[in-house]
């Protein structure tokens, strides 16, 4: 089965189940509330895709390895998925907040992080996370590359999946480079969470009307609702006095936080 076809497979899972492991965690453990989690709009996350990609890869390398000590084997093969999948979301992140100006997630309230974008705890989840797909993971991956070898059609499926991507990714970038274009004016950085939350709110109030990933927004809807976002969230603390005023504005902070100098 060709290299290609088989990424392409790996992507697919791991975005889709990744997407998946963040709804729930971030239900449950993190937010406390349900959140679609990512850049795009569809039920996937990119940034997952890549990490599968690299588990795989890391995994079948690590079969290979002669190393006599197992515990000496597995620590090196953990330890290297956890650099790994650190540095996917550091480069992600930096991405996102340095070109695009858009926060995709915050550590900054977590010990020994960097710049929000990664932070230890995060690690040691990466290097668990790595631990488990070896395990449990690996094995069914590799029995599901031999059925996918032995049945292509279903790459009918992969292919479909990569339409509806594409058309996602666009109706997604035009969104974040509105968004730049607003925060650069503004000198903030804008958290993307909040920011799709709040048009999910303005789009109920027949402020903005669009469908789900086929309706390309256009910049002048999106300027406007980011505008109107910005200019509401401030005036909201004007009348305001104490510690009311500081728990508004900190609720404020997560969605426009001014741009260091």
């Amino acid at each position: 089965m060709s290299f290609v076809l088989i990424l392409a497979f790996l992507f697919y899972i791991g975005s889709l189940t990744g997407w998946v492991l963040e709804l729930f965690y971030r239900r449950f453990f993190s937010q406390h509330k349900w959140v679609n989690p990512g850049f795009l709009s569809g039920p996937y996350l990119p940034i997952y895709g890549m990490g599968l990609m690299v588990l795989f890869l890391i995994a079948s390398f690590g079969d290979r390895l002669e190393v006599a000590n197992t515990y000496l084997k597995h620590g090196i093969l953990f330890l290297s998925m956890a650099v790994c999948m650190t540095l996917i979301e550091f480069v992600a992140g930096w991405i996102c907040l340095n070109y695009f100006r858009v926060r995709l997630w915050d550590y900054s309230n977590n010990f020994a992080n960097y710049k929000g974008l990664i932070c230890p705890t995060y690690s040691f989840f990466w290097t668990v996370l790595g631990a488990l797909y070896y395990f449990l993971i690996h094995p069914h991956i590799l029995s599901a590359l031999d059925w996918l070898s032995r049945n292509l059609a279903f790459s009918f499926f992969i292919g479909f999946f990569y339409g509806v991507f594409v058309l996602d990714f666009v109706h997604s970038t035009k969104l974040v480079i509105a968004i730049k274009k607003f925060a650069r004016q503004k000198q903030i950085v804008m958290h993307y969470e909040e920011i799709k939350e709040r048009i999910g709110q303005y789009k109920e109030s027949r402020l903005i009307k669009a469908g789900f990933i086929f309706r390309l927004w256009m910049d002048g809807p999106i300027t406007r609702f980011l505008k109107d976002t910005y200019e509401s969230t401030k005036d909201r603390i004007s009348d305001l006095t104490g510690d009311i005023k500081e728990e508004v504005k900190s609720g404020i902070e997560k969605t426009f936080r001014k741009t260091e100098k």
